[in-house]
């Protein structure tokens, strides 16, 4: 490998002229079917592989880009909490992990909130990031969604949350597993208000945060393939004693078993999300992003009218008009 990196590369780079650096990174291999992508080809696509349809990792800020109209938010600031309350300790330091994890990433933990507007509808979405130590759920992404929800109560809009998660984070210990009884606070203070709350479930939606927050949304959503569980499989097989079927835990099979509600396509999942808000807030979205959509468009945020919601009773017949039946005789 010595020989490849010093000597052949060099003089490859002799041949074409000039000592300019070839990024490493140009090519992204596809991790179902082993195809090899260019990274600008896979950046338009969404990271959806264009070989085998298959789902890759987006990162937060692609997430937000590709959710929010014109791709324009606003980051909803989070309280600051204590890096290592437990002092913890395994191989490495804890706060030498956190330390690590936020130079890599950019960001002080797993879980980033944003505010702004969905096909005009105003929404707070709450994305975390599976790079930032697995996603792992600590103290400060519960605090995070409990001000994520904060922010949804005060501006009256809809909370979305798209979890990717390994599960409680094990170097907070029980202060970890506590985030999963706030979390859900957090939620039912959003349901409280007749706000809609909206998950959008991605690879991977484990342990704690699929066991809380991540499975209480009014609507859930998962995109193709996404592994979604407590437990993972090898463990439940141990348990068990028995061979798990096929897909078992793959967002096809939570849906075939009615744990979920949809699986929606990387592409299509803005416009599901805005016709989903419109119906829960009972607005209709903007004709541009229904378009063949048969419930017809009207401008976002314009309620739905009564007619087109459900059609008026008859008005019952006066006593006089009604035909005389054999227990009440006609009016004379």
């Amino acid at each position: 490998m010595s020989w490849l990196t010093n000597v052949v590369r060099p003089k490859l780079r002799e041949l074409v002229g000039g000592s300019r650096e070839v990024p490493d990174n140009l090519w992204k291999q596809c991790p179902n079917c082993s195809q090899m992508v260019f990274h600008r080809e896979l950046h338009k696509n969404l990271r959806v592989c264009p070989h085998c349809d298959h789902h890759m990792r987006l990162s937060v800020a692609e997430r937000l880009n590709m959710l929010f109209d014109g791709g324009v938010f606003e980051r909803v600031d989070l309280p600051k909490k204590t890096a290592d309350r437990l002092k913890f300790k395994d191989l490495r330091k804890y706060s030498e992990r956190l330390r690590d994890a936020r130079t890599k990433t950019g960001e002080r933990d797993a879980l980033v909130a944003a505010v702004g507007e969905i096909g005009g509808h105003r929404t707070v979405v709450v994305a975390m990031n599976f790079e930032f130590m697995g996603g792992s759920m600590g103290v400060a992404v519960g605090e995070g969604l409990l001000a994520a929800a904060r922010k949804a109560l005060e501006d009256q809009a809809t909370l979305i949350v798209i979890p990717a998660s390994g599960g409680a984070r094990m170097q907070e210990g029980i202060l970890s597993l506590m985030q999963m009884a706030r979390t859900t606070i957090a939620v039912e203070e959003v349901r409280e208000a007749g706000l809609p709350y909206i998950v959008v479930l991605t690879d991977p939606t484990t342990g704690g945060v699929s066991a809380s927050f991540a499975m209480l949304g009014d609507i859930a959503i998962a995109e193709p393939g996404s592994v979604i569980g407590f437990a993972g499989a090898r463990v439940i097989e141990q348990t068990i004693r028995e061979s798990l079927p096929e897909g078992f835990q793959k967002a096809e099979y939570l849906l075939e078993h009615g744990m979920i509600d949809s699986v929606v396509h990387r592409h299509k999942l803005r416009d599901a999300l805005i016709r989903i808000i419109g119906l829960l807030r009972r607005t209709r979205p903007p004709e541009a992003a229904t378009a063949g959509d048969p419930m017809g468009a009207v401008p976002a945020g314009e309620p739905v009218a009564a007619e087109d919601s459900a059609p008026p009773p008859e008005e019952a017949a006066p006593p006089e008009q009604q035909p005389a039946t054999p227990e009440q005789p006609a009016a004379r």
